[in-house]
């Protein structure tokens, strides 16, 4: 795009086994499936975020799919916390 912007990066943070449940369940969630991190520069400091996994599945009105997503939701805490 030859645009000058500040630092900023998408990850994907995808868990293949807890995404391939998830899609056994509900074959297209992969369209929702919570798994972006974002890392990018703001004011000197580099900010980090994550969706919650619980809140995304709130959208889809399915049990199974929020045990999975406390499962991950619970994953991406731990890293978080560590950084």
């Amino acid at each position: 795009m030859d645009v000058d912007f500040k630092k900023y990066v998408i990850l994907g943070a995808c868990n293949p086994p807890s995404a391939y449940n998830a899609i056994q369940i509900e074959e297209n969630i992969g369209l929702m499936l919570p798994c972006n991190v974002i890392v990018y520069e703001k004011d000197g400091k580099t900010v980090i975020s994550i969706i919650k996994p619980t809140m995304a599945m709130k959208m889809i009105n399915n049990e199974q799919l929020g045990k999975i997503a406390e499962h991950i939701e619970q994953k991406l805490k731990k890293v978080f916390d560590s950084i």
